[in-house]
């Protein structure tokens, strides 16, 4: 709603729009599984004093999803979930992006955002 009365028609892969689009997009669908399974977990996000967060934590600290539009997710992008995991170290730690292949770095779950959307609604994250 937003991009159309803006009159933005085509969001750029790497431009902050996309970035904003694609975050929103993915925050939504996790509120739709949340809403459609009766999930009582609850959808919030975490930020520290230093600047370090994290876009997603559901239930109380049970998953900590951070969204990256980027192609290759690298050391630096996890250092918000590398943060969290100092208060809640037995949180599954995920990056949503656009990379090709489902990896781990740096302990850290790197997940392809289509292979995402699939694995939670099979019920796979939560």
């Amino acid at each position: 709603m937003v991009n159309f009365l803006l009159n933005r028609t085509n969001l750029q892969p790497g431009s902050i729009d996309f970035g904003h689009a694609f975050e929103h997009l993915m925050i939504q669908e996790i509120i739709a599984y949340l809403s459609y399974h009766e999930k009582n977990d609850k959808l919030s996000y975490w930020r520290t004093s230093s600047g370090y967060e994290v876009d997603a934590i559901i239930g109380n600290g049970k998953v900590a999803i951070e969204f990256k539009s980027s192609e290759e997710v690298v050391s630096k992008h996890t250092k918000g979930l590398k943060a969290f995991e100092e208060d809640f170290p037995d949180s599954r730690k995920i990056i949503v992006s656009l990379d090709k292949n489902k990896r781990l770095l740096n302990g850290v779950e790197i997940i392809p955002a289509l292979l995402f959307l699939r694995m939670l609604w099979n019920g796979e994250i939560i």
